[in-house]
């Protein structure tokens, strides 16, 4: 087991790196936290302070910024960093490529050029099961063909990978860790912290939590013509908490050994749209109306997880399942009908 270290998180205060800060601040780590707030909130620092009883160092900057990186490493004594910050949204990487190239492939090299310079040399990267493309092969190992990405987020998160693969085969000292990630949802138990994104949700399960709370009137169901069992896209659910748990363990194995190491950090099992929708009427007990719209460009039929090799190498697995994830998820909106834009904690 590795000593208790000083980690920067980039995209530190969005919806996955705020729970995995909490993990890692709970778990006796120092966390350095970099964040422009595109997509999150200041106010989710202040309660991952309350929950977990000390607060994360924060600097406010850009992952594209190289000087700010630098300044960051001058001043803090950092030993692992965690890369969550890039944009994530399939439909909207569409539309705007090369905001999403800039921000996920360049900004991954300046973050990369950055720690080189100052001899950091643990990385653990968030990647995305979209590098698998549309393939008829289920559940999708770590071995499952890439390179067909259907949008430009998959092909960025695809680029990333292979940048850090030529990385650490050129320089030994690099233990960089790969988490293909399928689809993160819920929130932590407390209801304090959960998934807030600006404007009209991309994502389903937000979308689904701010129509039953009234936020907005309906959701858009994108496609039931999908060659699956009711038409719906099939996609494999992962507790956020599972996931942040998968982030420590990786931070561990990157601790043992160099190269660069992919593992998938899903549950192994796909539901359906109309699935999750049934799931989250169940928790919240409320009727989630829903329309249902032409396929989004750069959606696949079906993607799940074969999580084993995450398993057998790192001890983990998803622990969660589908009801808790909808409680839970539920949970942080009731509470925070208008997500962090509430005036009190």
């Amino acid at each position: 087991m590795v000593g208790k270290m000083s980690i920067l998180v980039t995209g530190g205060a969005g919806y996955l790196g705020s729970h995995t800060v909490l993990t890692l601040l709970q778990a006796g780590h120092s966390v350095v936290v970099l964040d422009n707030f595109s997509n999150s909130s200041a106010v989710v620092l202040s309660r991952i302070a309350q929950l977990a009883g000390r607060a994360p160092t924060f600097v406010r900057g850009d992952v594209r910024d190289g000087a700010c990186l630098r300044n960051l490493f001058l001043k803090y004594p950092i030993q692992a960093v965690m890369h969550f910050a890039g944009l994530k949204s399939v439909a909207e990487s569409a539309r705007q490529p090369l905001n999403y190239y800039l921000n996920n492939v360049s900004g991954t090299l300046q973050l990369c050029q950055a720690m080189a310079e100052f001899g950091i040399y643990r990385l653990v990267f968030s990647s995305s099961a979209t590098v698998y493309g549309d393939s008829n092969e289920m559940p999708l190992s770590e071995d499952s063909p890439t390179g067909v990405p259907t949008n430009p987020y998959g092909r960025s998160k695809l680029m990333v990978e292979e940048l850090l693969q030529d990385l650490a085969d050129a320089e030994g000292r690099w233990g960089i860790a790969v988490l293909r990630y399928f689809n993160p949802v819920g929130a932590h138990k407390s209801g304090f912290i959960g998934d807030d994104p600006n404007g009209t949700p991309n994502n389903l399960l937000p979308y689904i939590s701010q129509v039953a709370v009234g936020r907005l009137k309906a959701l858009q169901l994108f496609g039931n013509d999908y060659p699956t069992p009711d038409g719906t896209g099939v996609r494999d659910y992962i507790h956020v908490l599972d996931l942040a748990a998968g982030h420590l363990c990786a931070l561990e194995a990157v601790g043992r050994r160099s190269g660069l190491s992919t593992w998938n950090l899903g549950t192994g099992r796909g539901y359906s749209v109309l699935e999750v929708i049934s799931a989250f009427e169940r928790a919240c007990g409320r009727k989630v109306d829903f329309v249902i719209v032409p396929r989004r460009e750069g959606d696949v039929a079906q993607c799940w997880a074969d999580p084993g090799k995450a398993f057998r190498e790192l001890g983990w697995r998803a622990e969660r399942g589908l009801d808790e994830m909808m409680a839970d998820a539920w949970r942080w909106q009731l509470t925070n009908p208008d997500g962090y834009k509430e005036s009190g904690v």
